[in-house]
């Protein structure tokens, strides 16, 4: 009975709903109905797009007001171009630059550490047997000059050459004896050269004639000026030939060494100056040329040792010697690259500028044509255009996507919110694995450092994904199947330095896009089964869906961090 009454209802309400409508049809002008019927007006939520009707209401899942979609019903038209009305390009802040030919500039954030120079590095070692009997540097970090004695030394052997040479030097020949001269100094060049392989320098050998003959001991002498960088004797110690007894280093020019990844080489020149900072000098820039570049590739980085090399004299401190740099210091370089003038576009203009790049131009009449664009060299600000665009075109930096999300809604274009899918793939490798582990955590990082609102975080961690990624391309090299979903990861992770949080989610996009859709064939496979993908259908802006990785709950939205920190739900695999 209670079921029939409410069927009554309902077909009573909708009796009514329809008369209501007749009603108020019959009720309008003839020439209002027709405009109404021919305008093709279609109404939206920009929350569900999927929500059309022909008149303005509101959305039945979230009571949001539907919006009118912009028509262009011009023959011809691209595929997600849109057309705006004057007030609307208002509203969202639509900017533009022009398409022009400029200096692309590259600054490439480095660290590496503060090494001496290899070419003024010595160990001095025992040329024979003997004793230690003193020591005149007995701590390490001691400063000495070329020629100064670091320690007495005792040895049967070399006091009988030292003997036997001063005999032969102090003989006296007959002068009209010439041949008995010859072989005399045929002897005496044989004693002093085996002098010299005892370890006696020119200016020891010379003085061995003033030698009394109750000092028994030879001196080691420093044979450069530099830092004492190891004692490996004591006083008393019995040595043995050969044994390394100290070792210095020239600590007035220091080298500066880098890694510099593949990507990277291109930027590099020999001359090209580096500013580099140290936490252990607050304050001040050292600023030197890039001296080397090394010509071999490391293959489980993908990377090559860049070398710079920089003064670092010997400065006073209370009365004590110091120096500015100290040896195996942690230290930052920045390197600016200005290259030739390129076609270019700010970096803000590009969407996706992973696996499909795309920009907005800007058209007569409020239009805003989608242009796919090939991409060359990302600099700091802009992005080298190689095909897709011209000199003096004019293309949206600000606002775009917006444009890009009303276009999905006119036409159901996607440019950058497909859905990664999971894929079934061949099982990882040992390597593949270790990859995918080193990958992780930075991508991660990255992730983080953007829900907790901190670009200099997210700075960090870009400056660090190019090495991941590099290992990540060299490995799945010859995995084909793994290797179209690496490559989309890989050309989309150049993220750069971002000046602000927005511009670093915007950059973030589609890295993390490319990223879900690889972990989602990966996390089919142990150990990346614990693998955290979230969605957010609001991200980067409401109507698109933005995806990301973590590789531990709970979910934390990069997208719009401390404002909607928790937005969002996991995708399950």
């Amino acid at each position: 009975m209670k079921a029939r009454h409410i069927f009554s209802a309902l077909l009573i309400a909708a009796l009514a709903a329809a008369g209501g409508w007749f009603a108020a049809r019959r009720g309008q002008p003839p020439q209002l109905r027709s405009e109404q019927e021919s305008s093709g007006k279609i109404y939206s939520c920009s929350m569900h797009p999927q929500v059309r009707s022909n008149k303005p209401g509101k959305c039945p899942f979230c009571g949001m007001a539907l919006a009118p979609l912009s028509q262009l019903t011009q023959a011809g038209s691209p595929p997600g171009s849109v057309m705006l009305s004057s007030n609307r390009i208002n509203v969202i802040n639509v900017q533009t630059a022009e398409v022009q030919r400029q200096p692309l500039r590259r600054t490439l954030r480095v660290a590496g550490t503060i090494e001496d120079n290899d070419l003024r590095h010595r160990f001095i070692s025992a040329y024979v047997d003997g004793r230690i009997d003193r020591l005149f540097v007995n701590y390490v970090g001691a400063e000495v000059k070329e020629g100064e004695p670091l320690a007495t030394f005792f040895s049967p052997m070399l006091l009988s050459v030292e003997r036997e040479y001063l005999a032969l030097a102090k003989q006296k020949l007959p002068a009209n004896l010439p041949d008995l001269h010859a072989d005399h100094e045929r002897l005496l060049a044989g004693a002093r050269l085996r002098l010299k392989q005892l370890g006696l320098n020119d200016a020891q050998i010379a003085s061995l004639s003033q030698k009394s003959e109750t000092n028994l001991h030879t001196e080691i002498l420093a044979p450069m000026s530099g830092t004492v960088v190891a004692r490996n004797v004591y006083e008393g110690q019995y040595v043995k030939e050969g044994e390394k007894l100290f070792e210095l280093a020239d600590f007035s020019r220091m080298w500066f060494k880098f890694d510099a990844y593949e990507r990277d080489l291109a930027w590099l020149k020999i001359g090209e100056t580096v500013d580099i900072t140290t936490p252990a000098a607050p304050g001040k820039t050292f600023t030197a040329p890039i001296t080397f570049i090394d010509p071999n590739i490391n293959d489980p980085t993908r990377s090559a040792k860049v070398r710079v090399e920089l003064a670092n004299p010997l400065g006073d401190e209370s009365g004590r010697p110091r120096r500015s740099l100290f040896h195996r210091l942690y230290a930052e370089g920045l390197v600016k690259i200005d290259m030739p003038e390129v076609l270019a576009v700010p970096r803000s203009a590009v969407l996706s500028p992973g696996s499909q790049p795309i920009v907005y131009v800007r058209k007569p009449d409020n239009a805003f044509e989608q242009r796919r664009v090939t991409l060359g060299r990302a600099g700091d600000a802009l992005w080298e255009v190689l095909e897709g665009l011209k000199e003096g075109e004019t293309v949206v930096t600000t606002g775009n996507m917006l444009l890009d999300a009303q276009a999905q809604l006119d036409s159901g274009f996607s440019s950058t919110s497909v859905e990664p899918a999971a894929t079934a793939l061949p099982p990882l490798t040992e390597p593949e694995r270790e990859a995918v582990a080193q990958f992780l955590p930075v991508a991660h990082g990255v992730t983080q450092a953007l829900t907790a609102d901190n670009v200099g975080d997210y700075n960090q961690y870009a400056t660090k994904l190019p090495a991941a990624l590099t290992r990540l391309t060299a490995v799945f090299t010859n995995a084909p199947r793994w290797q179209a979903l690496v490559e989309k990861v890989a050309s989309a992770g150049q993220l750069g330095n971002a000046a602000d949080l927005a511009s670093a989610r915007q950059a973030f996009l589609p890295f993390s896009m490319a990223a879900v859709e690889f972990i989602k064939a990966a996390r089919t496979q142990e150990p990346f089964k614990t693998v955290k993908v979230y969605k957010c259908p609001m991200a980067p802006k409401p109507g698109q869906t933005g995806y990301w990785i973590q590789l531990q709950g709970p979910l934390r939205n990069p997208f719009y961090g401390s404002e909607m920190i928790d937005c969002g739900s996991e995708v399950t695999p």
